[in-house]
């Protein structure tokens, strides 16, 4: 189960004819009463149609009743047309969980520069509202309907101590977040004000989704959004409520990058030393934005220059006498200078797939975890053609 684990949740997932495929491609989650709700959106600033809207309605109300998500089509640069048909979601979606318009928020993915088919989008939601269910598999519907290049569903469930934390998530390429990752919707029954919600979610998606780098380019489109029904009566600390979050958080950001375009490694690269956590995270997400790096990931090659070269081409502060890189544990570098180590032990450490790499920034006490993969032909191949 996912966004229907929690309780006062339904999802439904519907194929409304926006892929040629045939495949789902609506998706809606509605409570059953009002919801407490948070988001955080792409920095991108060619956002599109469906985040100016969200951004709209949630600074009208932190109260939602329910979220419309389609892919197939991104309806970014549609212009005023693209934001009429957003609203557009949003107005049949209210019709028919029976609320306010002010009270649904909307997203999309898919590709860039094409207007929505609008008439089959509202009869696919017409029918998504017939179909909202809260068992296990309407939850898994509406993940399948909001993939696009994806090749799997992406779900996650935490169990809290008197509450549940579910969601779901889809991305697959396009991905360098910045506040979010492409699209997720996070559901919980704990009891939990808008104000708690959104610092707990802020939080996680920093420590989760914002760790999260397949190819160094944040979409048009990316939204996390977190719905809250209190339904479970119980209402936890900040910190046990923000731990929760996380879990569901950085679960679905392994799911993203393990099922990433092309990829044959995830690459986890903790990052020691920084001045502070949040410039740890920075050091590694810089890092995972070279193509010479992730090349040498794809390759099994432990060229712990190219991490040093890679950092050191940014603008981030750090003095190269205090540089050093572990791969699997196995130092290989340390103080700025290579180190003896046994080769072969290593080689056979990483051909295995996937890995970790520790580098060493300084001697503060700053710490983080950046997710990425290696570069393939595949990926290149698969980009080159998609569209």
């Amino acid at each position: 189960m996912s966004v229907t684990a929690a309780r006062g949740f339904k999802a439904a997932g519907v194929a409304a004819g926006i892929k040629a495929s045939g495949a789902p491609d609506i998706a809606v989650i509605a409570g059953d009463a009002g919801l407490a709700a948070a988001a955080v959106f792409t920095r991108n600033r060619a956002q599109a149609a469906p985040v100016v809207v969200s951004r709209e309605q949630l600074d009208r109300s932190k109260t939602m009743r329910a979220v419309v998500l389609n892919s197939g089509c991104a309806n970014a640069a549609t212009g005023a047309t693209g934001v009429a048909d957003a609203r557009a979601m949003v107005n049949a979606t209210a019709s028919v969980v029976g609320c306010s318009h002010e009270e649904v928020l909307v997203c999309s993915t898919g590709g860039i520069g094409k207007p929505l088919p609008i008439k089959r989008v509202i009869e696919g939601i017409l029918a998504a509202g017939e179909q909202l269910a809260g068992d296990a598999d309407a939850g898994t519907r509406a993940a399948r309907a909001i993939m696009t290049t994806d090749t799997v569903p992406k779900e996650s469930v935490y169990a809290a101590p008197g509450y549940t934390v579910g969601g779901m998530a889809k991305g697959a390429g396009m991905v360098r977040p910045d506040l979010a990752t492409m699209l997720a919707v996070l559901t919980t029954d704990a009891v939990v004000d808008p104000g708690m919600l959104e610092t707990a979610l802020r939080a996680a998606v920093d420590e989760s989704f914002h760790a999260l780098n397949i190819d160094g380019c944040p979409s048009t489109n990316d939204t996390v959004i977190a719905l809250a029904s209190g339904e479970s009566g119980t209402a936890p600390d900040a910190g046990s409520f923000t731990e929760a979050m996380t879990r569901v958080c950085w679960d679905l950001a392994n799911q993203l990058a393990a099922d990433a375009e092309g990829a044959g490694r995830v690459v986890l690269i903790e990052v020691v030393g920084a001045a502070g956590d949040a410039e740890a995270r920075r050091a590694g997400r810089l890092v995972a934005d070279s193509a010479l790096v992730r090349a040498a990931f794809y390759g099994g090659d432990p060229n712990w220059g190219r991490l040093l070269g890679a950092l050191g081409a940014t603008d981030f502060e750090f003095d190269p006498a205090r540089f050093g890189v572990a791969y699997e544990g196995i130092d290989i570098a340390r103080a700025g200078v290579a180190v003896d180590h046994d080769g072969p032990a290593l080689h056979e450490a990483i051909a295995k797939g996937d890995f970790t790499v520790t580098m060493t920034v300084g001697d503060g006490p700053g710490r983080a975890s950046v997710i990425t993969t290696d570069l393939t032909p595949e990926y290149v191949a698969f980009n080159a053609e998609y569209s």
